[in-house]
Formats: C-alpha cells, structure tokens, sequence
C-alpha cells in the first residue's frame, strides 16, 4: 500500500470538508495589515490542521508499531478494513456519544474565542483544533496510516494525506467561488469508492498473499528471529 492511497484520500475527502467547515472557513478572522497577510492567514489556518493530522499519525503509528511487534497485525488490517466497511454502510444510523458531545462543545468553545481574535497565532491554534473535530474521512485515512506498522510510515501517512486536502479547502477559505457548489456535490460522488478502496487494500493487505507492495506475506516478516529454523 503507498501514499498514494493517503493523497487521493485526501483530496477527494476535502469535497466532503468543504461542506462540513465550509462556513467555518469563510468566517475566519482576518489579520490587520496588507492583503497579504490575509492570503498568510489563510495559509497558517490550513498548516495548522495539517498539523495535527501529523500528530494524529504519530499516535497511528506507535499502535502500529505495537501491533507488528507483537505479529498481529494481518488480523488488525483485516478487522479495520472490514470496520470501515460496516462503518460506510451504518454511519447514518448512528448517532455521537455523550463524551464526544462533550469534546466536540469543549472544542467549538475553544474554536469561538480563537475566531474573535485576529492573528496569524489565532489561526493557527483554528487549523489544529479543526482537525481534531470528529471526521470518518480522518479515522479512515488513521486506519490507513496504522496498517503500515511503523512510526515513520504513520506520520508519512497522515502528513499526505493533510497535503491532499490543501487544494480544495485552501481554494475555499481564499474564495468560495472557487469551487462551486454543483461541482462540488458532482465529485463527492468518488468519495465512497475511495473509502471501499482503502477498506478493499487493509483487507487484501492482511491476508499476506505474497503479492508486492499489495499483500506481502506479514507472517514472515513477524517472526522473531530467534524463533527462525537454522
């Protein structure tokens, strides 16, 4: 499985963002001083979510590394493909916890007193709160990045992945116009085949085929050294 799995992830997912922070974005404070600083605000806001996706893919992949070190992690490539799977086919059907009521209000607090300030600081802190808001697309592309079962490839993973979604949610903040509505409505229609896809390779990716890149066999490759025939 390569990165370019995490970019086409994160550029189709921005059509979806688009929607969902659409307006967040449009209402972001602007920095005082020449029509620059307004295109760097903008800029900083969006480094800032990235940001945390990078961080969010340290996390995926230390668990990852964790579960290769201990040989299971076929089975946990399997499970999580098959996981988002149900996930894409269920997710209308359910509906947020209390807890996560709780840290999305924390949040969306912390996010209001940020957006009555107006500096490059204040945009930033936005961009890094914004991504730690509840996202499918987010889980699926952690998911991705924890397959991988090391900690270089999770924060390689996750940091693509951000970078995808610079095109379009950058493009929205600097001007609504710039991608419309219809057209935006038009490509989130990829987005579900993108997901199964992703699903498809975890599952494919845990059963160890043998097949480069695609399936190796991870069952070779977890057996501790000391437990190798002469």
């Amino acid at each position: 499985m390569d990165f370019g799995i995490a970019l086409a992830l994160g550029l189709l997912g921005s059509l979806h963002c688009a929607a969902m922070c659409g307006p967040l974005m449009l209402a972001l404070p602007i920095p005082p001083g020449r029509p620059s600083r307004f295109v760097a605000g903008r800029i900083i806001y969006q480094l800032g979510r990235v940001a945390t996706y990078t961080l969010l893919g340290v996390v995926a992949g230390l668990i990852g590394k964790s579960i290769y070190l201990a040989g299971l992690q076929r089975w946990v490539s399997i499970a999580l493909g098959v996981a988002i799977l149900l996930g894409f086919l269920i997710s209308k059907r359910i509906s947020l916890s209390a807890p996560v009521v709780r840290l999305v209000t924390r949040l969306k607090t912390a996010m209001s007193a940020q957006l009555q300030r107006r500096s490059f600081r204040s945009l930033a802190l936005l961009g890094m709160l914004n991504g730690l808001l509840p996202c499918g697309l987010v889980y699926v592309a952690l998911a991705g990045a924890l397959a991988h079962g090391t900690l270089s490839a999770g924060v390689v993973y996750m940091a693509v992945f951000g970078l995808g979604t610079l095109p379009t949610m950058l493009g929205i903040s600097l001007s609504g116009k710039l991608f419309p509505l219809a057209l935006r409505l038009k490509l989130r229609r990829a987005i579900p085949l993108g997901v199964c896809l992703l699903a498809g390779l975890l599952i494919l990716r845990g059963m160890a085929l043998g097949i480069p890149y695609l399936s190796p066999n991870l069952t070779s490759s977890t057996t501790p050294s000391c437990c190798v025939a002469p």
